[in-house]
C-alpha cells in the first residue's frame, strides 16, 4: 500500500505503471529553460522504504513537459542560513504522455539536503527547476542492435525513460539487457513494472537483479554480491559496434565499470572486457 499526500484528486503513478509509452519530443521543447521557474508539489507517495514519488504541476495544465529522451532537469531550493542554493539533477520517470504534470522518483538519503527537502515540503509549495543544454543526454533512437544497462539503485530512472522509448516504439527492435544492483529486495525500485515489461517484450528486454545484501533472505534465488565480469559475460552482449552500454548509479559503480562519470576516458571493468569509450555512455 502506498502512503500518499496530495492536493486532491486521483493519485496517479503515471510512468511507474502500465505499458511503455514512447511520447517523444526532440530537444528544445522542454517547458523549463535556462531560467529557474517554480513548479508546485501536488502529490507525494512512498513507493519504497527509501524512495518517494513527487508529482509537480506545470504552469500550463494543457501541455506536457516536453522533455527529450534521454534528458534530466535541475532542481533548486535555498537553504536557510546558507549563501549558496542546493541544486540537484533528476530524471523524470513520467513521460510526455502526462499532461500538465511531471514526476520524480527521489531516494531520501539521511542528511541529503534536496531529498529531505522534497520529503518534508508541504503539498502546494513550490520548488524551482530549469533545463539546460548539458542536461540533454544520448538521444533515442539509439542506433544499436543491443543495449546493456548497468544500474544501481535510483540510477534506474534514466533507464526507465529510455525503455519507454525503446519498448514503446513499434518499429524499434533493439534488444535490451539490464543488470540491476540493489542491497535487498525491498530496495528494488519499480521491480514489478520492469518485470512486467520484460514479460511482455517478446524477448526484447531481459532484467537480471543482483543483490549485495541477500545472505539472510531465504526467498532470494537470484544473483548475489555485486555485478561482475562473469555476470556481464553471461547475460550481456559482447563488445561490438552494434552494442551500447549505459551506466547509471553511485560513484563506486562508475569507478568499477567505466571510470568517473565526468571523464570521457573509459577505464575499469568494461575497458578490460574490450569495450571502447564510444560504446559506453555514462548517465
Amino acid at each position: 500500500m502506498f502512503e500518499c499526500c496530495s492536493a486532491g484528486g486521483e493519485v496517479t503513478l503515471s510512468g511507474l505503471v502500465g505499458p511503455p509509452t514512447a511520447a517523444l519530443c526532440p530537444p528544445g521543447q522542454c517547458v523549463f529553460n535556462e531560467e529557474w521557474s517554480p513548479a508546485q508539489l501536488v502529490e507525494r507517495q512512498q513507493i519504497t522504504h527509501e524512495v518517494i514519488l513527487c508529482t509537480f504541476a506545470l504552469r500550463d495544465a494543457t501541455k506536457p513537459m516536453g522533455l527529450s529522451t534521454c534528458a534530466c532537469i535541475l532542481s533548486k531550493f535555498n537553504e536557510e542560513g546558507s549563501p549558496d542554493p542546493i541544486v540537484r539533477p533528476y530524471t523524470p520517470v513520467s513521460t510526455n504522455a502526462l499532461i500538465g504534470k511531471f514526476q520524480l522518483a527521489v531516494k531520501v538519503y539521511p542528511g541529503g539536503k534536496m531529498s529531505e527537502h522534497m520529503k518534508n515540503l508541504p503539498i502546494g509549495e513550490d520548488i524551482d527547476f530549469k533545463h539546460i543544454a548539458p542536461n540533454v543526454k544520448i538521444q533515442h533512437p539509439f542506433g544499436k542492435k543491443t543495449i546493456t544497462m548497468l544500474v544501481g539503485g535510483t540510477g534506474v530512472t534514466p533507464m526507465i525513460q529510455a525503455l519507454h522509448a525503446v519498448l514503446g516504439t513499434e518499429s524499434d527492435t533493439t534488444q535490451v539487457t539490464m543488470l540491476f544492483g540493489n542491497k535487498t529486495q525491498k530496495d528494488i525500485l519499480c521491480k514489478e513494472l520492469l518485470e512486467t515489461w520484460a514479460e511482455n517484450s517478446g524477448g526484447r528486454f531481459k532484467i537480471v537483479h543482483v543483490l549485495s545484501d541477500a545472505k539472510d533472505d531465504a526467498t532470494w534465488k537470484g544473483e548475489t554480491g555485486f555485478i561482475t565480469k562473469e555476470m556481464l559475460a553471461k547475460h550481456a552482449a559482447p563488445a561490438s559496434d552494434d552494442t551500447l552500454v549505459v551506466v547509471c548509479g553511485p560513484p563506486p559503480m562508475y569507478n568499477a565499470f567505466c571510470g568517473p562519470r565526468d571523464k570521457k576516458e573509459l577505464t575499469g571493468m568494461l575497458a578490460d572486457m574490450g569495450y571502447s569509450a564510444e560504446q559506453v555512455f555514462k548517465f
